[in-house]
């Protein structure tokens, strides 16, 4: 649309005498527009719009309804059975307008924020870079709402005990609890219902008691209920996580931990400035203090021990004192557990750190026990190392042999191991070479391969004999009948490759350094 201004600038310099031409030229429109304008006196065309016909909000809400929120079928039915012609977009606008077709998103219930009334809980997932390897991560919180004081913490992997063992951390650090605690609609903690009709699963509320508060899950679709938990998410993402590193999981724990309850609480925290320890002074006595010596949570597992007394526990082996082949029941905490033998505490251990495995493990103090676990995963990293050290030659050879399948790998490794150390260098080298190149992974058939090597005291081995009446025989006769093998795997004999095929000879190095 030209405006009101530059239509009367081009009617008054076409009176002057210009071109049209040149009028386009110089306001950058197109000949045709400026003829229009001319026909027009330069004055700003009349829309005629249709008389707007009055549509009753009643009958598109029952229209609307009756057709399932499809709104062109609403827009025929006006057309068909009401004669009221009425252009889609207008009848879309007008449904907006009046939210029928799209709702008004109402807000959550506001509460006021008082002194010791709730603290909020929530989890996310975030992935970070632990050294060099990328891992996916769980980061919780706790914040009281008032004090704005926060607890972070990161796990692998987050289930209802880790919230439990998180929650008794949190809320024993700060020694004092909110009598509500404001969560999501997770399973972890809601049996079923949303928002206020949700049923909290009885062991979670059991817990909960314990500590003097209730879990209270907002409505759904509403996370600004709990808004400062979301809050501090976003600070974790935009001022904990920016700019630093972590060695491995420890270190990102130890870091968050400093920064969430040290920095962050001497910080100003949002338009009042409010320093979260002194705010928390204030907001003590109106808290719920913990009581004394509260039990940490823990998960109870039934485990049998070996002969040798050791009991397995997530990939490792804990040996329990004075145990043979009896059954314990060990106690998990968050970072320990704790060996029960008839209902005494025989042994208790500080978990490894994650991912360690196949690790045994006996009590500081005590000499070691003198036999390994029944069980225990044997690793050949160490002989698979050794060996690849060799030779590139036996190094392509493993690559080989290991990718095969049905191959009992640390077996293979241990016997072809020993096997190098029973020969020399030289022989145990040949010997792989002949295996590599006829694609033998048999332990057996290497063996007969370095004491053919043996007998013949030569370089190379002779070619086995073949009767040449082979083809008149019963079982190549019927063999003939199926597909032929693939053979391109295998090189052929030096005799029988073709002379432009054959390997280049090696020409002897020269004798004279000069």
């Amino acid at each position: 649309m030209i405006e009101a201004d530059k239509r009367k600038a081009i009617f008054l310099l076409h009176q002057e005498g210009m071109s049209a031409r040149e009028i386009a030229r110089r306001f950058h429109v197109s000949r045709h527009t400026v003829k229009n304008i001319l026909v027009q006196g330069g004055q700003m065309p009349q829309v005629i719009h249709p008389p707007k016909q009055p549509i009753d909000p009643e009958l598109l809400q029952k229209l609307y309804d009756d057709c399932q929120g499809w709104v062109q079928r609403v827009h025929e039915k006006l057309a068909e059975e009401h004669k009221i012609q009425i252009p889609y977009s207008t009848l879309t606008a007008m449904l907006r307008r009046l939210n029928i077709s799209q709702k008004q998103e109402e807000r959550c219930v506001q509460v006021p924020d008082e002194p010791g009334a709730e603290m909020q809980h929530d989890t996310t997932v975030y992935r970070l870079k632990l050294g060099e390897e990328s891992v996916r991560v769980v980061a919780t919180i706790l914040y009281l709402r008032f004090s704005k004081r926060r607890y972070l913490k990161f796990y692998r992997s987050f289930n209802r005990f880790k919230m439990k063992c998180f929650l008794h951390e949190a809320l024993t650090y700060w020694g004092y609890a909110a009598p509500v605690c404001i969560i999501d609609n997770t399973n972890l903690a809601r049996l079923h219902g949303t928002g206020a009709n949700a049923v909290i699963v009885p062991e979670m509320e059991a817990f909960a008691k314990q500590y003097g508060f209730r879990f209270v899950c907002h409505e759904k679709g509403h996370p600004d209920r709990k808004a400062g938990e979301e809050r501090s998410f976003w600070t974790t993402e935009t001022n904990f996580l920016p700019g630093r590193t972590f060695r491995d999981f420890e270190d990102l724990n130890r870091q968050g931990l400093e920064w969430s309850t040290v920095r962050l609480e001497h910080r100003p925290q949002g338009k009042a400035k409010l320093i979260p320890t002194k705010a928390f002074e204030h907001e003590r006595s109106y808290l719920i203090p913990l009581p004394p010596h509260l039990p940490a949570p823990y998960q109870v597992h039934d485990r049998g021990t070996d002969q040798y007394g050791y009991a397995p526990f997530e990939g490792n082996y804990y040996w329990v004192p004075g145990t043979t082949r009896e059954d314990v029941k060990i106690l998990q905490y968050s970072d320990r557990i704790k060996i029960y033998l008839a209902r005494e505490c025989v042994a208790e251990y500080p978990l490894p750190a994650h991912g360690v495995t196949n690790q045994r493990f006996s009590p500081e103090g005590q000499p070691p026990p003198p036999y390994q676990p029944k069980h225990r995963k044997h690793p050949t990293q160490e002989e698979e190392k050794r060996l690849r050290a060799l030779a590139p030659e036996i190094n392509a050879y493993l690559d080989f042999a290991l990718a095969g399948k049905g191959l009992q790998r640390h077996a293979f490794l241990r016997r072809l191991l020993a096997l190098s150390q029973k020969m020399t260098a030289e022989l145990f080298l040949k010997t792989i070479q002949r295996a590599h190149k006829f694609r033998i992974a048999s332990l057996e058939i290497i063996e007969r391969i370095a004491l053919l090597y043996l007998r013949e005291g030569a370089t190379e081995l002779p070619l086995a004999e073949v009767d040449e009446a082979f083809q008149e025989r019963a079982a190549y006769q019927e063999g003939a009948l199926t597909d032929l093998p693939d053979l391109s795997h295998y090189q052929a004999p030096a005799e029988q490759q073709p002379p432009d095929q054959a390997p280049p000879q090696q020409q002897p190095p020269d004798q004279n350094p000069t």
